[in-house]
């Protein structure tokens, strides 16, 4: 079993499905956004950014998935984005049901001044709903929480082919 996961892992199938996943949940979002008039918050555009870096990371590991270094980079940029779009989402739990004066989310995004994606790209990038607000539930659990569920996987798998890549080069030598 593990040499099977080991070697999907190393395809461009893997990559390419990770890739399509993500290209789905930006989908997803902006049709929330501009169908059904959901307005996004900070936070929002913050996870929305960290799932297009895992898509960024899936688009490099497809480039070449049996090269080590850019199978490496595409699972550091994997595991980064994951993890920071993790982080992201429970902080937002965090602003939907625990709402503080003290504790809110900024009213603008904070982009680098080499990248400011809300001035380049307004229609998916600039902010305008409440942080604090649930403005849509499947399952009774709010988007942030749905979130939490998707980057929590998506860092478990992104760990796992990891994993897979260090015992595999272990084992071949």
């Amino acid at each position: 079993m593990f040499e099977n996961l080991y070697q999907f892992s190393r395809s461009r199938l893997s990559w390419l499905l990770l890739l399509l996943a993500m290209i789905a949940f930006e989908l997803c979002a902006l049709y929330f956004q501009h169908v059904m008039l959901l307005a996004p918050c900070v936070m929002c555009i913050y996870e929305r950014v960290a799932m297009m870096g895992i898509a960024v990371a899936a688009a490099v590991g497809l480039c070449k998935p049996q090269n080590p270094i850019v199978r490496g980079l595409g699972l550091v940029g994997w595991i980064a984005s994951s993890y920071k779009g993790l982080m992201l989402s429970l902080e937002h739990v965090d602003y939907q049901f625990h709402p503080s004066p003290f504790k809110t989310c900024d009213i603008f995004v904070n982009f680098p001044s080499w990248a400011p994606l809300d001035k380049w790209v307004p229609w998916m990038f600039e902010p305008s709903g409440d942080c604090s607000k649930i403005v849509w539930q499947f399952f009774e659990l709010s988007m942030p929480q749905w979130l939490v569920i998707i980057f929590g996987a998506s860092l478990g798998v992104s760990i796992v082919f990891t994993l897979l890549q260090l015992v595999g080069l272990k084992s071949r030598t």
